[in-house]
């Protein structure tokens, strides 16, 4: 905890400091302009990848960025809830799904139920993206794990951003083209992020 707490002095008397300004401005209200749901992965950081400022980015992260299909629950739904608030209160226009190199939620899918025992909640989360294994198994060789890799990785993007379409009041945004859906893939060890087109129904590297 040294290191952290001497890193909240660094920021108070330098990049606070520095952004005073800006930092009163929002200090009393938010207006992000993107939802940005991303990886729990501590590798990946998204206001460092996307080059944004604090009031920018409405961020959520969990394991895998997985988002559950639309349902209505008595149960405390944070992932859902977080998504309500962006879109229905904060208005934002984009939603980004960022998924990420070597994500061990990803590579989870593959292990064995043995495995998996320990972790009984990360289990049933990631029962989110069985789908994506399925058709990940379909498509590429058993042999070949690092296809099998970013391919699963790159598939789960797209079923999150299927998911997403289930909110209705995001299918309706997206209809009228007041929300942008956006799908990521992000290297971590290169900083090359690559974009999904649905018309090609590929990865393209942005900036290329």
């Amino acid at each position: 905890m040294q290191g952290i707490n001497e890193g909240v002095i660094r920021f108070r008397q330098n990049d606070f400091e520095a952004n005073r300004e800006h930092f009163e401005n929002i200090g009393r209200e938010q207006k992000p302009h993107t939802l940005f749901i991303g990886c729990s992965d501590s590798r990946v950081v998204p206001s460092l990848i996307t080059q944004t400022i604090p009031g920018e980015l409405f961020i959520i992260r969990n394991i895998a960025n997985l988002v559950p299909k639309y349902r209505e629950s008595a149960e405390y739904l944070a992932t859902t809830s977080a998504i309500e608030y962006a879109v229905l209160v904060l208005e934002v226009e984009n939603i980004i799904v960022c998924g990420h190199s070597n994500c061990g939620g990803c590579a989870a899918l593959y292990e064995t139920p043995e495995n998996m025992a320990k972790i009984p909640h990360t289990r049933r989360w990631l029962e989110l993206a069985m789908p994506v294994k399925e058709k990940v198994l379909k498509m590429a060789l058993s042999s070949d794990l690092a296809a099998r890799e970013w391919l699963t990785e790159q598939m789960n993007v797209v079923e999150q951003l299927g998911h997403l379409m289930t909110y209705p009041y995001i299918n309706e945004r997206v209809k009228s083209g007041k929300i942008e859906l956006i799908g990521w893939h992000y290297m971590i060890h290169t900083g090359s992020i690559y974009e999904f087109h649905r018309e090609t129904g590929e990865f393209e590297l942005i900036g290329s």
